[in-house]
C-alpha cells in the first residue's frame, strides 16, 4: 500500500503519536506500507519555494520509483492526498489494484462556494498570525476542527505537530494551494476499483465532497461513517468500520498479511477463485462471502490482473489448473 502525502504528518513522530499510531499499526499489520512527508513538511526538505499542486503527482511517482514496491499497488489517499492518488491511478492503471480514498475531495475550499471560501479565508488569517506563536490558542483552534472528539492529550499533540512539521509561512502556502485544487473533470477517467470512505460530520472536508467523489468515479463503492473527526480516533466505532471496509475492499481477512506466492493472492482472493471455478455468479459469490456484489467485481478485477488473464473463463482455467484439474 502506498499512502500519498497528506498534511499534517511527520514520518518519525507519527509512529508514537496518539493520533496516527493506530492508523500505522493497522496498515503495517496488513500491508507493506510506503509513506512520505510532503514538500515543506516533516522530514522532507523544509525550505522549498514551490509547493504547487502540479508537483503532487510527480512527487508520488518519484517516491514509488525510488522504493520499487512490488506491484500491483493499493493507493491510499487521505484528505488532499486523494488528488495525487487519483491522478496516479489514471496515469498508471496497470500498476494499481485499488484506490482507497478517505476524507478526500476533488474541489478545494475556494471551489466550493462563498460560504466555504469565507470560512477558510478566516482560518488562513488565523494560521498566518498565530501558527508560530508560543501561545497555543491559535493552533488549538485550528486543530480542534480535525479532532473535535479528541482527548486533551490528542489535541495537545496535534497542536504541537503543527509547529513541528512546518513553518508558519509554509502552512499558509500549503493552505492556499489546497484552496484552488479542482480535479472534478478527471474523476470519470478512473478505471481502477475505488473505495470512498467519509465521515458524515467531518468538520474539515464536507460529507458532500466524499459523495461527489463516489458519484463521479465509475463504479466506486461508498462507505459512510458516523464521526465528526477528520482523523478517525482509535476509540470510536467508526474506526472499526473503516478497518473492515478497507480489508473487505482489499480482499484481506482480519489478521491476514498477504505474502508472495500463488500470484500474490490473498486468502480472500483464493476463496473467490475457488467459488468462481464452481460456476457461481457474482451475486451468489457475494452471498457466500457476505460481501456486496460490487466488492466481488472489485476483487475479480484484482484477481484477473494478478493472474494475468482478461476474462472469467481464463481465470477459471488458471484456477482449475492450479487445483490439478484438466
Amino acid at each position: 500500500m502506498v499512502k500519498a502525502a497528506n498534511w499534517m504528518t511527520h514520518l518519525r513522530d507519527d509512529v508514537e503519536s496518539p493520533v496516527w499510531r493506530h492508523w500505522l499499526r493497522f496498515f503495517t499489520d496488513h500491508f507493506d506500507l510506503l509513506r512520505f512527508d510532503e514538500r515543506g513538511c516533516g522530514l522532507s526538505d523544509r525550505d522549498v519555494a514551490d509547493v504547487e499542486e502540479s508537483h503532487w503527482l510527480s512527487d508520488l511517482e518519484a517516491v514509488i520509483e525510488a522504493a520499487k514496491p512490488r506491484p500491483p499497488l493499493t493507493l491510499l489517499g487521505i484528505s488532499q492526498g486523494g488528488a495525487a492518488a487519483i491522478r496516479y491511478a489514471i496515469k498508471h492503471p496497470d500498476r494499481v489494484s485499488g484506490l482507497v480514498l478517505y476524507g478526500s475531495y476533488a474541489r478545494g475550499w475556494a471551489r466550493r462556494g462563498d460560504r466555504d471560501a469565507q470560512h477558510y479565508r478566516a482560518v488562513s488569517e488565523m494560521v498566518r498570525l498565530g501558527w508560530g506563536s508560543d501561545n497555543p490558542v491559535f493552533r488549538q483552534a485550528f486543530t480542534a476542527r480535525f479532532l473535535p472528539g479528541g482527548t486533551h492529550e490528542q489535541l495537545d499533540w496535534y497542536s504541537e505537530l503543527c509547529r513541528k512539521t512546518c513553518s508558519p509561512e509554509m502552512a499558509v502556502k500549503l493552505l492556499s494551494v489546497r484552496a484552488f485544487t479542482d480535479i472534478s473533470e478527471l474523476l470519470p477517467q478512473v478505471r481502477v476499483p475505488t473505495l470512498v470512505i467519509h465521515a458524515r460530520n467531518d468538520e474539515v472536508v464536507p460529507f458532500d465532497e466524499g459523495r461527489r467523489l463516489a458519484a463521479q468515479i465509475p463504479d466506486a463503492e461508498f462507505v459512510e461513517l458516523e464521526s465528526r473527526n477528520h482523523v478517525l480516533l482509535e476509540h470510536e466505532p467508526a474506526w472499526g468500520m473503516f478497518q473492515r471496509a478497507v480489508l473487505d475492499f482489499a480482499g484481506i481477512l482480519p489478521g491476514e498479511r498477504p505474502a508472495p506466492g500463488e500470484a500474490g493472492l490473498s486468502r480472500r482472493e483464493r476463496e473467490l477463485l475457488r467459488l468462481l471455478c464452481t460456476g457461481l455468479g457474482n451475486a451468489e459469490i457475494g452471498r457466500r462471502l457476505s460481501i456486496s456484489e460490487k466488492t466481488v467485481r472489485n476483487h475479480l478485477s484484482n484477481l484477473y490482473r494478478k493472474l494475468g488473464v482478461g476474462s472469467r473463463a481464463q481465470a477459471i482455467v488458471r484456477g482449475s489448473a492450479a487445483d490439478g484439474g484438466p
